[in-house]
């Protein structure tokens, strides 16, 4: 049988912490999909087709991971690719909060797909998408947090002001 994952996320920008998930989320199943979320109420920095790119080009050394991005409910999505796995990943105790009750409502809509959480590295656990953008807004040093190629392209999109 071929386990299909799915790991859905807005990916603005993609975060060592993801690519930790990630890779740790690759070795579970034969097959990784990366759902990236059109998500606009969560003001993107990148355009869908940048943050795809990105995380395609992050993740090129992983054979059996897939990047594609959708608009659509998780559950669909999921069902659409095959899943039988939601790859969610979990820094501190206020993500468990939410993922616990996304993870109940995704269950009353599909009960054979199940939701696998991973813990983030202990040293990757305070990295956010969110935050990450905030401090290279403020001018502040960002390559702990992010590739030195995303890196490059926060600071310069941020330096153009194509902020939302």
């Amino acid at each position: 049988m071929n386990r299909i994952g799915v790991y859905p996320g807005t990916f603005d920008p993609v975060t060592l912490g993801h690519l930790d998930i990630i890779a740790r989320g690759a070795k579970l199943v034969d097959r990784l999909i990366i759902g990236v979320a059109t998500n606009p109420s969560k003001s993107p920095l990148f355009t869908l087709e940048e943050r795809v790119a990105h995380v395609r080009r992050e993740t090129a050394g992983l054979s059996n991971v897939e990047v594609v991005s959708f608009d659509a409910l998780l559950m669909h999505f999921a069902e659409a690719q095959g899943a039988s796995v939601i790859i969610r990943g979990l820094r501190a105790v206020a993500d468990f909060e939410y993922e616990f009750q996304m993870a109940g409502m995704n269950q009353q809509l599909n009960d054979d797909i199940e939701t696998v959480f991973l813990m983030a590295a202990v040293s990757l656990q305070p990295i956010a998408s969110k935050l990450v953008k905030e401090i290279a807004i403020y001018g502040g040093e960002i390559g702990k947090f992010v590739s030195p190629t995303i890196a490059a392209e926060v600071k310069a999109r941020v330096a153009e002001g194509k902020l939302n």
